[in-house]
């Protein structure tokens, strides 16, 4: 094996074990800064959605309760989770993939039963009193999407409607009947609110920059190899081969030729001018043997 190319096969080992190394720490970070980027998507879209509940009870409810239609028929826009609910289905008109639900086992309104996979996240809640938002990641049939949920507890304001059907308002009752959402606990775990933010796209542009990346650093590399190679040719292998053919020319006892030209003062022209005197001694014995 000639020795540029051994001077390759150094680099190629090097270069890939180091392009091998940056490419996975590129490539964990890319993926980790598109999904703090969706947390963050996701974090916003949970406090607006608590600040139309806190608007709505807070200053849409009372209004609507001074409504003479209330003692006869059930306003929904009373209820803090309809208008969360509500402002989140108008967006989700321009943006179907991002999703925000209230879910209970034991809602009023059936629509607001839990899913299977949104049971699993309150009975998870209900086992855990710390009450921490819980994230994670699911499939959907758009792609991988995160999600961010908190906990609802029954607060004595949703006992006013939820403890027992007796005491319910009647115009709840008669839109949605005695048959459910009744029989909460104070304190406990009723219901969640979940956040769900598609990861596709942030995703797809970290996987996109990382193949950019990869490809940038392969040219890198190869660019690299051929300008040390074109280096190493003209400071080291050609300055070797001029030696080589002289010493080729003086062992088969032809001519003696011109002395070598030396450049700089480095290992290369050392020996140079090593083999330049070696050559005039070598005239010099072979002129005396004569």
């Amino acid at each position: 094996m000639k020795l540029l190319a051994k001077f390759n096969l150094i680099l190629l080992v090097l270069f890939g074990a180091g392009t091998l190394l940056i490419s996975q720490l590129s490539y964990n970070f890319l993926i980790q800064n598109a999904r703090r980027e969706v947390m963050q998507e996701a974090e916003l879209m949970m406090a607006s959605a608590r600040s139309v509940r806190d608007y709505t009870a807070e200053d849409l409810k009372p209004l609507l309760e001074q409504n003479p239609q209330h003692k006869t028929r059930f306003l929904p826009e009373t209820i803090p989770a309809f208008g969360a609910t509500s402002t989140f289905n108008r967006l989700k008109q321009k943006y179907p993939d991002y999703t925000y639900r209230e879910v209970s086992v034991n809602p009023t309104n059936p629509e607001d039963r839990a899913t299977d996979w949104e049971a699993d996240i309150l009975a998870y809640m209900r086992g855990h009193s710390d009450r921490k938002p819980l994230i994670g990641d699911r499939d959907t049939p758009t792609g991988p999407a995160l999600y961010l949920a908190s906990a609802i507890t029954a607060d004595p304001p949703c006992m006013e409607c939820h403890s027992r059907p007796a005491v319910a308002p009647g115009a709840m009752i008669a839109t949605y009947g005695p048959d459910h959402g009744f029989g909460w606990k104070a304190g406990s775990v009723v219901a969640a609110q979940i956040v769900s933010v598609p990861m596709s796209v942030p995703v797809g542009i970290a996987k996109r920059a990382f193949h950019l990346l990869i490809i940038y650093l392969a040219f890198a590399l190869f660019a690299t190899i051929a300008a040390l190679d074109a280096g190493v040719y003209l400071i080291v292998i050609r300055p070797l081969r001029l030696v080589s053919d002289a010493a080729d020319l003086a062992s088969k006892g032809e001519a003696t030729p011109a002395p070598l030209p030396v450049r700089g003062k480095d290992e290369i022209a050392t020996m140079t001018s090593s083999f330049n005197r070696m050559q005039v001694s070598l005239a010099k014995a072979l002129k005396l043997l004569r």
